[in-house]
């Protein structure tokens, strides 16, 4: 069973995801998930999915592509508090170093934090992991969307 909590975010309520909102806002994530993330007590983000044999490159383990797609989605959830103020953001540059990989079947999450957050920028640092070992370190620059300045004033 789930529950729609707002556009685009779907609490789920059983099964192996139950306590995880699955988020859907980003076509390419979608086709590339299902994603999942919840918060903590002291509202840190924990993201997550299960590999899956689509995830994988020609060797037969995760591509990383798929581990810098899931990175950006993570990065993003963690920051959402620093970007309440904006209309969305952008990412403008990922510096990603792969330490490790995954296979089918392994839980994969992502945690962080925002390490700085400004007037059009937040940077964001993380690290995923699956069973307790670093699959990729990375850290993101994200670009704030200005929401339009109402007719006849001035944007700041």
């Amino acid at each position: 069973m789930e529950t729609q909590t707002e556009p685009g975010r779907t609490l789920v309520t059983e099964g192996e995801w139950a306590g995880w909102t699955r988020v859907d806002t980003d076509p390419f994530e979608m086709l590339s998930g299902p994603y999942y993330a919840r918060w903590d007590d002291d509202g840190r983000c924990v993201c997550a999915f299960r590999a899956e044999a689509k995830h994988n490159n020609g060797g037969g383990f995760m591509h990383g592509g798929a581990l810098m797609t899931f990175a950006d989605f993570a990065l993003f959830c963690i920051a959402q508090d620093a970007l309440a103020d904006s209309d969305g953001a952008v990412t403008v540059s990922m510096n990603t170093e792969f330490v490790g990989s995954a296979r089918p079947g392994d839980l994969v999450e992502a945690t962080g934090e925002v390490v700085r957050a400004g007037g059009s920028l937040v940077f964001v640092r993380g690290q995923i992991t699956s069973g307790g070992r670093t699959l990729v370190s990375v850290s993101t620059v994200l670009k704030k969307n200005r929401r339009p300045t109402p007719a006849g004033t001035r944007a700041r």
